[in-house]
C-alpha cells in the first residue's frame, strides 16, 4: 500500500496522520495517537521500510485502531523500561501482560508543527513491582538524517539504491524531580517485516542474553566483532546486547521481492549510565542491568507477524543522578541489489556482514 492509501485508509478509520518530508526526499508518516512513525519512505519510492499490521487494511481495521488499551499498528514507537515493572500488574505473577495504555497509545499532542514535527505526552505511569506512580513527559522531535554515505566512493557505485533516513529526539523528563522515584528509561521500537536478521557490531566478544522463548542454536550466530540473529521461529523469543561492548549500531536485513533491504539504527551509546530493563524468568528472578540493544521475534497467531529491533537509553530517578534525558537517534534505510546492501552492511555495520 502508498503512502498516499495508508494515509487515506488511516483518515477514513478517523486516525489523523501527518507527513513529514526531510530535505533529501525521505518521507514519514506520523501517527500523533501513539507517537509514532508509522511509515518511512524514500524519495523514490512509495514502499514501506517498516511493517505495518495488515488490520489496518482489512475489513476488521476499525476494531484494531479504536480499541482501549494497546493499537499495534506497527512503525516505530516509543515505550519505558524497565518492562518487568510496567507492564505486569500482578507482579511478582507473570501471568498477566499489559502494556501499558498511558504511553501506547498514550495522550499524544501536537504542540508544533513546521520544519519538524513536536509530540508531548503526558503521563502517570505504574510501576508494579516497586509498588510507585510517576508523572513524567515524553516530547518526540523527528528531523533528516543524511545519508552517511553520501560522500564515500562506495556510494558512487550504488545506481538503483533507495535511501530514506529521519533522526528522532527522545526527551523523558520525570514532573516531580525532586521526588525519589523510578528508575525508568526511554524504550524505542522499530517493527518490521518478519524473517529478516538482526546484526549487533561489537567492540569484542560478547554472548547474547535470551530474555525468553526457546531460540534455535541455528539462529544465533556469535562472532568476535558482531551477534547475527535470524528471526523466523514460531512463537516469541528475544536477546539482549550489552551496551558495554556495544558499537551503538544495530541493522536488520530482510527481503524485498527480488531486493534486499538493509534498516540500521545509530544510537548515542554512554555505557557508564544505567540501562535499567532487565532478563527475567518465570519464577520473577530478576538479572543484571546493562543492556542497550534488544531484537525480539513474534510469530503469534494473536499478536502478530513481525520482528522488532530495540534500544534502551539512559534512565532517569532513582539512583541514575538524571531527572531527564534527551536521547538522539538516527534510522537509515537502503533498499536494493543484494551485492549493493552487502557491500553498505560491510560499511555501516561490520566487515564480515552479513555473516549467513
Amino acid at each position: 500500500m502508498t503512502i498516499t492509501e495508508l494515509t487515506r485508509t488511516l483518515n477514513n478509520l478517523g486516525q489523523v496522520s501527518q507527513t513529514s518530508t526531510t530535505p533529501d526526499g525521505s518521507r514519514l508518516l506520523i501517527v500523533p495517537d501513539g507517537g509514532r512513525v508509522l511509515g518511512l519512505f524514500s524519495a523514490d519510492s512509495d514502499q514501506n521500510f517498516y511493517w505495518t499490521n495488515p488490520a489496518v487494511f482489512a475489513a476488521k481495521a476499525g476494531t484494531v485502531l479504536n480499541k482501549e488499551g494497546w493499537r499495534n499498528l506497527g512503525g516505530d514507537r516509543t515505550w519505558l523500561a524497565p518492562e518487568i515493572e510496567l507492564s505486569f500488574p500482578r507482579s511478582p505473577d507473570l501471568s498477566t501482560y499489559r502494556v501499558p495504555p498511558e504511553i501506547d497509545p498514550g495522550n499524544y499532542e501536537v504542540v508544533q508543527s513546521g520544519s519538524s514535527l513536536h509530540v508531548l505526552c503526558r503521563a502517570k505511569v505504574k510501576l508494579f513491582r516497586s509498588h510507585q506512580s510517576i508523572d513524567c513527559e515524553i516530547t518526540k522531535t523527528w528531523q533528516g538524517a543524511s545519508n552517511p554515505l553520501r560522500y564515500e566512493k562506495v556510494w558512487d557505485q550504488m545506481a538503483g539504491v533507495q535511501f530514506a533516513g529521519y533522526t528522532q529526539s527522545t526527551l523523558l523528563r520525570l514532573a516531580e524531580p525532586e521526588k525519589d522515584s523510578g528508575p525508568i528509561g526511554v524504550w524505542n521500537l522499530i517493527q518490521m517485516p518478519h524473517t529478516g536478521t538482526a546484526f549487533f557490531p561489537l567492540h569484542g566478544a560478547s554472548e547474547p542474553t535470551v530474555y525468553f522463548g526457546t531460540i534455535p542454536p541455528d539462529d544465533l550466530i556469535v562472532k568476535n566483532h558482531m551477534v547475527g540473529y535470524r528471526m523466523s521461529a514460531e512463537g516469541i523469543q528475544k536477546i539482549g546486547i550489552r551496551a558495554a561492548a556495544s558499537t551503538g549500531r544495530a541493522g536488520y536485513l530482510y527481503r524485498d521481492g527480488a531486493l534486499q533491504v538493509l534498516l540500521v539504527r545509530n544510537v548515542f551509546l554512554d555505557p557508564s549510565a544505567e540501562y535499567v530493563d532487565v532478563p527475567w524468568d518465570s519464577s520473577g528472578q530478576l538479572g543484571s542491568r546493562g543492556y542497550s540493544f534488544q531484537a525480539c521475534n513474534l510469530n503469534h497467531k494473536e499478536i502478530g507477524t513481525f520482528s522488532e529491533l530495540e534500544y534502551h537509553a539512559p534512565a532517569v530517578g532513582s539512583g541514575t543522578g538524571r531527572w531527564k534525558h534527551q536521547d538522539v537517534s538516527q534510522v537509515w534505510a537502503f533498499r536494493g541489489p543484494m551485492e549493493s546492501i552487502r557491500e553498505i552492511g560491510q560499511t555501516l555495520i561490520a566487515p564480515d556482514f552479513p555473516i549467513l
